[in-house]
């Protein structure tokens, strides 16, 4: 069935060409073909996790372009096509405009991601890598009439893109180590080649990941429509660099110093984005610091090699934030606000909505029988077997998970006051877009759909049948989670919620502002860098100053020599017609003296020429006359030899 595995990223792509080339003569029917394509996706997803097809087409070598089937890839392609669908649905309920545009991005995006998962090779893999990044600098840009549109887009592009400078290090290594473009292979790799190759990959799953230091630029990220910061943060993007993670965690093991720096990476950032989201009063802002705070267990399990446990938590987490996200962007749509004081009370006044969104947060809060509840408790049995240290800041990062959960759950849900129902009334917190007082119905079913995936993927785990998707990934010996386990984080999230509900949440300013990770980046990286650039630019003005300033000395010196180049040329004219009329009056060795001095005269008229052209600063020439003298005195001693 090589077929499906073609048509996984052959169909979006196709699709997206059409639009994009188009432009807007296809917006009418860009939604419907859209969702079309993304239907079609998903069956196909299936058929391929079922048959497990491979394809190697030539790509920089004969087998470059490699994708195939395995484990992970079963797991991961329906998921992703199934959050997409659910996106696009939505995004056509919200009349995204211009809409040729925008579903042709988010399918080109789409197929990048496909190829992604599926590449088994270095070229397939940088190539899919290289236009989801440029892919998602259009999307988080695609209202680039705002004011903070493209500067987002570009500060998410170009700290991605910096973290993934360490994938094209990491297949430079490869080159040197000699262990081939596959994947599987890298792990082979003996000697220094073998730890360049690691931290290149460590370094790009991390920036993709949005893993601390790089975090910050999630925050920017949200600047773009709410379908964009759906699809992006839950099932692909952001979810990409814990996949990489994943995908190579043997390369990671085998340097026996990169999954431990993984492992507490992650946890760092469980903890201290859990910290930031808490702090948050804008949805988005909170949803975007959880966002990376959940990749943190991801990493988290990389590094401690629980390989189940931080897929099911990809799988998990991409449909609870598809959901949270897409619910957030209805509200915006709605009430033209995402900061939390403008949201109070949206949850009974929309109630399907608020009953989605209320899943969801239940869910990221850690709570049972829900999906994030099991899959980070696996993450925390498999911590535990690794360390208590590892263990306590998992626990950390789960109960502040709860806690920010909590917070969105206790604003969504209050009862309105006097004052908020006059405010909405007025208008007065339509501050970010014109709220149109209401959700179309067809913007509901996806978050009926994503908030059942999130319910029924935790009973499923919970009622025992999870082997098959273990199994897949070959971790039956891994740690699992023990009953008291599972208790004591259900007791931690329960606890923590009930503290938030009932207390609220201290204001935190440092942690609101992301504790400065962007003012810190400028600081240590990007000034010092600007200040190499212009030490840089001020020495090449320099040298092109003295570069002129030689030209023109040059050409002073060709100036004054062109004189004396005329007064000679006049000279040996002069002589020739002397000697011409000389030679006339002869007779018969006339005509032949006449011919031999017309000769010299030619030649001695193109060396005044040649003369001239060497001095007129034109350096090449100079050269290359000098070349051909030069090899013609090599010619003449040799002969003379």
């Amino acid at each position: 069935m090589t077929a499906a595995l073609v048509l996984v990223p052959g169909l979006p792509l196709l699709a997206a060409l059409v639009l994009l080339l188009t432009g807007r003569r296809l917006d009418r029917v860009a939604p419907a073909l859209a969702i079309l394509v993304a239907a079609v996706t998903v069956v196909t997803t299936i058929v391929a996790a079922i048959t497990r097809p491979a394809v190697m087409l030539p790509f920089i070598t004969p087998d470059g372009a490699a994708l195939a089937v395995d484990g992970l890839a079963a797991i991961l392609l329906p998921t992703v096509a199934a959050v997409v669908l659910l996106v696009l649905i939505f995004a056509a309920a919200d009349k995204i405009r211009p809409a040729a545009r925008f579903h042709g991005f988010m399918l080109l995006f789409t197929a990048a991601v496909m190829v992604t998962v599926t590449a088994t090779s270095l070229p397939a893999l940088l190539a899919a890598w290289e236009v989801m990044g440029a892919t998602s600098y259009a999307l988080i840009g695609f209202r680039w009439w705002k004011s903070d549109a493209m500067p987002a887009g570009l500060i998410a592009f170009a700290v991605t893109r910096a973290a993934d400078l360490g994938l094209y290090t990491a297949a430079a290594a490869a080159i040197g180590a000699g262990s081939g473009w596959r994947l599987d292979g890298l792990a082979n790799a003996h000697g220094p080649w073998l730890h360049v190759l690691a931290g290149g990959v460590l370094l790009a799953g991390l920036g993709k990941a949005a893993q601390l230091p790089f975090s910050f630029w999630l925050a920017r990220a949200m600047a773009g429509p709410s379908p964009v910061s759906a699809l992006l943060h839950s099932a692909a993007m952001v979810a990409m660099g814990g996949y990489l993670l994943l995908r190579l965690h043997p390369l990671l093991a085998a340097s026996g110093w990169a999954g431990p720096m993984a492992a507490w990476l992650g946890a760092a950032t469980a903890v201290v984005l859990g910290v930031v989201a808490l702090a948050q009063t804008d949805l988005k802002q909170l949803l975007a610091a959880s966002t990376a705070a959940q990749l943190g267990f991801v990493v988290l399990a990389v590094g401690i090699g629980a390989i189940g446990g931080g897929t099911a938590q990809l799988v998990a987490h991409a449909a609870t934030k598809a959901l949270l996200f897409l619910a957030a962007g209805a509200w915006l749509t709605a009430v033209g606000s995402k900061q939390l004081p403008a949201l109070r009370g949206v949850g009974r006044r929309w109630p399907v909505v608020g009953a989605t969104f209320l899943i969801g947060a239940l869910s990221l809060a850690g709570l049972p029988p829900l999906s994030l509840w099991l899959t980070k408790d696996e993450v925390l049995a498999a911590a535990l077997a690794e360390g208590p240290a590892l263990y306590a800041a998992g626990l950390v990062a789960a109960a502040l998970a709860a806690g920010y959960s909590a917070k969105m759950i206790a604003v969504v849900w209050a009862r309105p006051d006097r004052e908020q129902r006059v405010a909405i009334e007025h208008r007065e917190w339509d501050t970010e877009e014109p709220g149109t007082r209401r959700i179309p119905a067809a913007a509901t079913m996806p978050l009926i759909v994503l908030a059942a995936a999130a319910l029924l993927l935790g009973v499923l785990a919970a009622l025992g049948l999870s082997a098959p998707f273990r199994s897949l990934l070959g971790a039956a010996g891994q740690p699992e989670s023990s009953g008291a386990e599972l208790l004591a984080s259900a007791a931690i999230a329960a606890v923590v919620s009930g503290l938030v509900l009932l207390r609220g949440v201290p204001r935190m300013p440092g942690a609101a502002t992301w504790f400065g990770l962007e003012r810190a980046a400028r600081t240590l990286l990007v000034r010092p860098m600007d200040r190499v650039a212009h030490g840089l630019a001020r020495f090449d003005g320099g040298l092109d100053r003295a570069v002129h300033g030689t030209a023109r000395w040059v050409g002073n010196a060709a100036s004054g020599a062109e004189g004396l180049d005329r007064g000679l040329g006049r000279a040996v004219l002069g002589t020739g017609r002397l000697l011409q009329d000389t030679a006339t009056g002869t007779g018969g060795l006339d005509r032949g003296v006449g011919r031999a001095v017309r000769a010299v005269t030619a030649g001695a008229a193109g060396l005044g020429r040649l003369t001239r052209r060497a001095h007129n600063g034109a350096v090449a020439d100079y050269y290359a006359a000098a070349t051909v003298v030069t090899v013609v005195v090599l010619v003449l001693l040799i002969l003379v030899r």
